[in-house]
């Protein structure tokens, strides 16, 4: 159908103008220590404030996103097993693992994110993988397919004092942190403050680094991290009124400031506004009624303030319908244009 080939062409652009969006109301107005920054809106892909956020820098323990949703995507995650004695002798934050403790990678996966333990991230790679090596190969794989093209692991914990080949950017691990923030799991243990693991008989309780879980409205995760060579790096999520938001800085000695400001810079400029439900007659031909009432679903974008009063739409039907109307096939579609860009697509289909 010629109208299949228009909207597949309309949704390739809409995910093009998503990379490229970006906002700069009253930017300088924002100050970060940072060497690398982004505030990042990951519903579409809008970049809030940046400053070198494509530049290539040591993310310490940040790091151990990508160690910890690779090690949730593997599965059996409560399935118990004696902990990898040698992959546990690492030096830095620990989540106190000791030979022949019992853990679950579910429980190795609260000790990286919480109290970034490297030995955590050791155990879960060797599980995960059979060995460090492999796993950094599955790190480095991943990257790849999640488009973090200015990306680089070396190790699984952040470690980088013996190597210039552990990198990333902001604006990859802003990515990164979005994708890991998808799954459940993933979310439901960054954001947990503290938690008391039993590790076969043994009781750890670990409590999360991130302590704008406590102070700042909203922010429910991520990690943080800390190297001689990186400095502080933080990636922190918050939500209010509807919007989600995630921040990265790299090299950062004021970063718990910095994200409380950036959060509030960011939360005034944005909005949610709802277009509202879309729905017309169109003639049926061949059946007993002799019009079929299409809708689609309810819009909402997240638009800088003001931006809604310049949205146009446009409606695309069809002259007539074919008895009968599938209820799943999409008819006709209403296109959202911000500025001559796509904003959103709305199919129509039959209602119910």
């Amino acid at each position: 159908m010629e109208y299949i080939k228009k909207l597949v062409v309309c949704l390739i652009c809409l995910c093009a103008i998503a990379t490229v969006i970006c906002i700069n109301l009253r930017a300088e107005d924002v100050v970060t220590n940072a060497k690398g920054a982004i505030l990042y809106e990951p519903e579409s892909g809008r970049v809030v404030y940046s400053k070198n956020m494509n530049q290539r820098l040591q993310m310490a323990s940040t790091t151990k996103i990508m160690s910890a949703i690779l090690t949730i995507e593997s599965g059996d995650l409560d399935e118990p097993f004696t902990v990898d004695s040698e992959a546990i002798k690492v030096e830095g934050s620990s989540m106190g693992l000791i030979e022949g403790d019992t853990v679950t990678k579910r429980a190795l996966c609260y000790g990286m994110l919480l109290p970034s333990g490297n030995d955590a991230a050791n155990a879960a790679a060797v599980a995960t993988s059979g060995s460090v090596e492999a796993f950094v190969s599955l790190m480095n794989r991943k990257a790849g397919e999640l488009g973090l093209s200015s990306t680089h692991f070396v190790t699984p914990s952040g470690l980088d004092d013996f190597t210039d080949g552990h990198y990333s950017t902001a604006e990859d691990m802003a990515k990164l942190a979005a994708y890991a923030l998808k799954n459940e799991t993933f979310r439901e243990i960054c954001s947990t403050k503290t938690i008391t693991l039993d590790l076969g008989g043994r009781n750890v309780t670990l409590w999360n680094t991130n302590r704008l879980l406590n102070s700042c409205e909203g922010v429910y995760g991520v990690k943080t991290g800390f190297t001689d060579k990186a400095g502080r790096c933080l990636i922190t999520a918050c939500e209010r009124d509807g919007i989600n938001l995630i921040c990265v800085t790299l090299g950062d000695s004021t970063d718990w400031i910095d994200h409380e400001e950036l959060y509030n810079y960011g939360f005034s400029v944005l909005e949610r506004v709802d277009l509202g439900e879309e729905e017309y007659k169109v003639p049926l031909v061949g059946g007993e009624s002799r019009t079929v009432e299409l809708s689609g679903e309810p819009v909402s974008l997240i638009l800088a303030k003001g931006d809604s009063e310049r949205i146009e739409k446009k409606v695309f039907l069809p002259r007539f319908i074919y008895a009968p109307a599938i209820e799943d096939e999409p008819y006709g579609e209403v296109i959202y244009y911000l500025d001559g860009g796509i904003a959103a697509i709305s199919e129509l289909k039959p209602k119910e």
